[in-house]
């Protein structure tokens, strides 16, 4: 299977048309040698391009590739474009058919464009490899592309292998950080937390420890204008929960509430109940990614060690 990125008009202009309204690819390049083209009498077709191109062989020898690919290419080849952002991907009918007296030439596409894999997942750009959306910056209309085993399968909704072998890596990793934390001293645990949240960028405005009998940590941010209370537990219960969120309810200073615990004592269900969007809920799954995401591992080895 051969697989091609198609530009859909200069500057994007043919997108929503073949796209959201006509399901086609579209080919410029105006010529009066459809049916030429057809037949594949490509000699025709190039020496049209190599005058339209004042004898530069080499751009015309390009511009004919190009035609070629768009009329020869098969229903089980490949086409990608760019749109909105995310990638869409198709296959298109063999039949090349002009549209208006200028030589403006499209295919229909089996069934739609999709900008989907085939489990669901939205292909945004901002997932896909580099060497992939590179081609965005083609000068021309229709080039291969990089990485064909790897687009095949992020179409098809597969975990590419390096990705897979890191995944279970990680979450090993994250297993035995979990249980390196729930060996912390209740006060290391603590800092633990106010490490994570200076890590993110929050500033402390109270002294980590015990002089608000209601608060471990009294923090704010300085992105989000934002101030949170927050209150670290070793192991929680649903009724110290209920009793530390009756005192941030009296506290009109704080924004949010964060409650942040690595051992729940009774049913942990009962915390997803509450419906409040300014409370945070930090269990030790939590607690494990953000140690990770804020590089704090070097540290929870060196106070379990």
């Amino acid at each position: 299977m051969k697989i091609r990125f198609i530009k859909l008009g200069d500057g994007g202009k043919w997108e929503r048309y073949c796209i959201e309204e006509h399901q086609v690819l579209r080919l410029g390049y105006e010529s009066p040698y459809h049916q030429d083209s057809i037949k594949g009498n490509w000699e025709i077709v190039y020496k049209y391009w190599l005058a339209h191109r004042k004898g530069n062989s080499g751009a015309a020898r390009r511009d004919l590739n190009q035609i070629r690919d768009f009329y020869e290419l098969s229903e089980s080849d490949l086409w990608i474009t760019f749109y909105k952002r995310k990638m869409y991907w198709c296959h298109a009918k063999k039949e090349v058919t002009e549209i208006d007296k200028h030589g403006c030439r499209v295919r229909e596409v089996l069934g739609s464009w999709s900008c989907e894999d085939k489990k669901g997942s939205t292909l945004y750009i901002e997932n896909l490899d580099g060497r992939v959306t590179k081609v965005q910056g083609f000068r021309g209309t229709i080039c291969g592309v990089e990485l064909s085993e790897y687009l095949i399968r992020k179409i098809n909704g597969e975990v590419q292998p390096e990705v897979q072998a890191t995944k279970e890596v990680l979450v090993s990793l994250k297993s035995n950080i979990e249980s390196l934390i729930k060996g912390l001293w209740w006060n290391d645990f603590e800092l633990l937390i106010d490490l994570i949240f200076s890590e993110s960028g929050w500033q402390r405005i109270s002294v980590l420890g015990k002089r608000e009998k209601d608060i471990d940590l009294d923090v704010f941010s300085p992105l989000s204008q934002k101030r949170a209370f927050i209150q670290v537990k070793s192991k929680a219960t649903v009724q110290e929960f209920q009793k530390y969120y009756e005192t941030f309810k009296q506290y009109s200073q704080f924004d949010e509430m964060y409650f942040v615990f690595h051992t729940f004592m009774g049913n942990v269900e009962e915390l997803k109940k509450i419906s409040d969007p300014r409370v945070v809920i930090w269990d030790i799954s939590r607690v494990a990614d953000l140690v990770v995401n804020a590089g704090l591992i070097d540290w929870l080895l060196a106070k379990r060690s």
